[in-house]
């Protein structure tokens, strides 16, 4: 085996290294691994998406070891952990606003991914592995959320677990295997706080994944094109992990804000009741990062329907690579498509406002109009947008909007002229 052409002069490094090539691999990521060099600030939000992950691993395992999975206790052990656990009530916060802050880091990422379409070939699988990371993220957030057994955890799985009674045949039967009997009960909450625990171990192994395929073509870049030699990289060390460090701080500085000034922001006040399964809340809503997928749930009359395009709106990023046919992956260089783009950022914030209001009156009927708009960007307008849209002229290479404004405006000229 080959060493690194940096050889440590320290012997034990080299001892372990050359059976545990690990030095090795690290000084290949670090110093070696060639990055595009016009990487911008949204490309931070993957490592801080990857930081936030053992955050709230590490909290999760301290909590655990505190928590009692039963119903008579658990929310009796959460306000334990909040007032007798030396720093429990920090442990908390940080753990309950860190999912939040990692849904915010994973969606701007999966809405950068959209914007320079990091999705297209040859990167479909690594886009893949991140919509499977945000299933079981989705999943996992959700059975942590029922944990503390307030008035909405129960409420909330009661109600999202009862969907699957909407699938014909099976129906019944999923659901109560899900709860463990005829009711939301002690075996439910058993069971959510293993599963719980254990799937953010399998998105570990996914992130895992989705970093061996990022390094099979290396990063996409702002405008999409891929590097053609050394002069459109740089290594990742030292100018991409002092800018991610930077990222960090900033990401850390209002997370801390958060964690410190306003830890129930996000949170719903209802949970801070015992459940009780006698006395239904007013209005149910699940946390905010699933108000876009509630809104679509709601917006069909059927109940099987809703859950099919609920489940759906997710499915159809699956197939997007497939979907949107043109070749030009960054929405620098296609206006009509750049524009559609923020109409569904909004549409996507209209719908997780609409999720957290009645379903009913006008809300009902912008939830459908939503909904509509959002399957009919993916399955309809990016099929057909690559006939009809005229693309801006692409730069010759990475380094040539960079190093000389002027000549890389004189060559688009050249190129449109052709």
């Amino acid at each position: 085996m080959k060493m690194s052409k940096n050889k440590s002069k320290n012997s034990v490094v080299e001892w372990i290294d050359y059976r545990l090539p690990i030095f090795t691999f690290l000084n290949h990521e670090l110093n070696e691994y060639p990055t595009p060099k016009n990487l911008n600030y949204f490309w931070n939000f993957g490592s801080l998406a990857g930081i936030t992950l053992v955050v709230m691993i590490i909290t999760g395992i301290v909590l655990s070891m505190n928590y009692t999975a039963h119903v008579d206790y658990a929310f009796d052990s959460v306000e334990r952990i909040m007032r007798d656990v030396n720093h429990g009530w920090l442990l908390r916060y940080i753990h309950m606003n860190g999912a939040s802050f990692f849904f915010i880091v994973v969606y701007i990422h999966i809405f950068r991914g959209l914007y320079y379409g990091s999705y297209k070939a040859p990167r479909e699988i690594l886009w893949i592995l991140g919509v499977l990371i945000l299933l079981l993220m989705m999943a996992t957030a959700f059975m942590g959320y029922v944990l503390p057994w307030g008035q909405m955890s129960f409420w909330g799985a009661t109600v999202i677990t009862n969907l699957f009674s909407a699938v014909p045949l099976v129906g019944e039967s999923i659901v109560t295997w899900l709860w463990g009997g005829f009711s939301v009960d002690n075996p439910t909450l058993n069971r959510f706080f293993s599963l719980h625990y254990l799937l953010p171990f399998l998105i570990v192994g996914l992130v895992i994944l989705h970093l061996v395929a990022l390094h099979r073509f290396g990063s996409n870049n702002p405008i999409g094109i891929d590097a053609k030699g050394k002069q459109d990289t740089i290594p990742f060390h030292p100018y991409y992990t002092i800018k991610d460090l930077f990222g960090l701080s900033v990401f850390a500085t209002i997370f801390a804000a958060a964690v410190f000034f306003f830890p129930n922001f996000m949170g719903h006040p209802d949970n801070y009741i015992p459940a009780n399964a006698m006395q239904t809340p007013a209005h149910i809503v699940p946390e905010w990062y699933f108000l876009p997928f509630y809104a679509i749930l709601r917006a069909i009359p059927d109940k099987l329907g809703g859950v099919l395009f609920m489940f759906g709106a997710i499915a159809v990023l699956f197939i997007l690579p497939w979907l949107d046919k043109s070749p030009i992956r960054s929405s620098q260089f296609r206006p009509i498509y750049k524009l559609f783009f923020w109409i569904l950022v909004f549409d996507c914030i209209l719908l997780g406002y609409l999720g957290a209001k009645p379903a009913e009156g006008i809300y009902v009927l912008l939830s459908r109009v939503a909904t509509g708009y959002y399957f009919f960007h993916f399955i309809i307008l990016l099929p057909l947008l690559p006939n009809i849209e005229k693309t801006r002229p692409l730069p010759i290479s990475i380094s040539e909007p960079i190093l000389s404004s002027s000549s890389f405006s004189t060559a688009a000229a050249v190129r449109e002229k052709k």
